[in-house]
């Protein structure tokens, strides 16, 4: 193997008591994972580690226990003794999850909770430009007009607002919790949680959705891509929200239909969105949304933030300990439902 493969290829360990693990580290590999291999080794004692080039990752996979990265359909064959799959992401790209994968016997963990803080700050500083009214003076400044609105209505109290809060994982959460520093009532809709969360006044089931809509004075989406919430937010939905309500999407870019939130724009039944995902990435520039003042657009960027790197190396180091240790891991996914 090249470009730093540990181990070698021959002599493959069995895992179990007494023997060792092989992990395969898939390409393509993102930057700064080039002393991962290494690294893994070193601290897991009994791991070998491959790094295989893209023409050598099928008779890695022969030899591999467990994998980081993306298997795609034609690799899966390969992959017979595979127990375990990390996912590079919180929420992999559609069409990861594929009938295949789903069915076979491979575990697979995700990175859910690795950017919790910078997609929670981003979605507060969403929030506080909607509240503001910053998209449209943003778009002043880029005028050179001066155009102070000081109208009652031109910005949106939070500390007399609702907020709902679809999703209550790691990220749901902790928005809930921001949002209600600032004195807003926050509800959740969540279909796994139970009771409630610190900063929110209650999290409904997932069945309660349609009904609290018309309560939000803004609706935040924190939810993942899953065959349940793909389109979650069509044209009835919309039209069930308040059309002085804003829409905030930071969760997975399926889950709004663009075409509906731009009929709900277009006709005053909506005040406003922000939105860091989208159903097309990147958003064709043709596309209605980029000329909107009522909408503010981030380029899937809510993740951004120092120590990424580090933060996936230390669930990746975690779970393959636990992996070796006969242990259960962290962020196990349910394949069917993609999350």
């Amino acid at each position: 193997m090249s470009d730093g493969t540990h181990g070698g290829m021959n002599g493959g360990m069995n895992g179990g008591p007494g023997g060792g693990y092989t992990l395969v580290l898939l390409p393509p590999r993102a930057a700064g994972t080039e002393e991962w291999a290494g690294r893994l080794e070193r601290e897991l004692p009994g791991l070998r580690v491959l790094r295989p080039e893209p023409q050598e990752a099928a008779q890695a996979l022969r030899a591999a226990d467990a994998a980081y990265g993306t298997i795609p359909p034609d690799l899966l064959p390969h992959a017979e003794r595979l127990r375990w799959l990390q996912v590079p992401q919180a929420g992999p790209p559609p069409g990861f999850y594929y009938p295949a994968l789903v069915e076979h016997p491979v575990r697979v963990t995700n990175m859910r909770d690795t950017y919790t803080d910078h997609v929670a700050a981003h979605t507060l500083a969403m929030v506080l430009a909607l509240a503001r009214g910053l998209p449209g003076y943003v778009r002043d400044q880029q005028a050179v007009r001066w155009a102070p609105d000081w109208s009652p209505g031109s910005v949106v109290p939070l500390t007399e607002s609702r907020a709902l809060v679809v999703g209550v994982g790691a990220v749901g959460g902790e928005v809930g919790r921001l949002l209600a520093a600032f004195g807003t009532e926050v509800e959740g809709i969540d279909t796994r949680r139970t009771g409630t969360a610190e900063g929110f006044t209650r999290i409904h089931p997932a069945d309660r959705l349609d009904a609290r809509l018309p309560h939000a004075d803004f609706v935040v989406l924190t939810v993942p891509h899953t065959p349940h919430t793909e389109g979650l937010i069509d044209a009835a939905r919309l039209a069930r929200m308040r059309p002085t309500a804003f829409l905030v999407n930071v969760g997975r870019g399926p889950t709004v239909r663009l075409d509906a939130l731009v009929g709900a724009l277009d006709a005053g039944r909506l005040r406003g969105a922000a939105l860091d995902v989208f159903e097309t990435e990147p958003l064709p520039a043709d596309h209605p949304l980029w000329r909107r003042p009522d909408v503010l657009i981030t380029p899937h960027v809510a993740g951004a933030g120092p120590h990424a790197d580090e933060r996936r190396f230390a669930v990746l180091r975690e779970n393959a300990r636990r992996f070796m240790a006969g242990e259960p891991l962290i962020n196990l996914v349910d394949k069917a439902d993609w999350h």
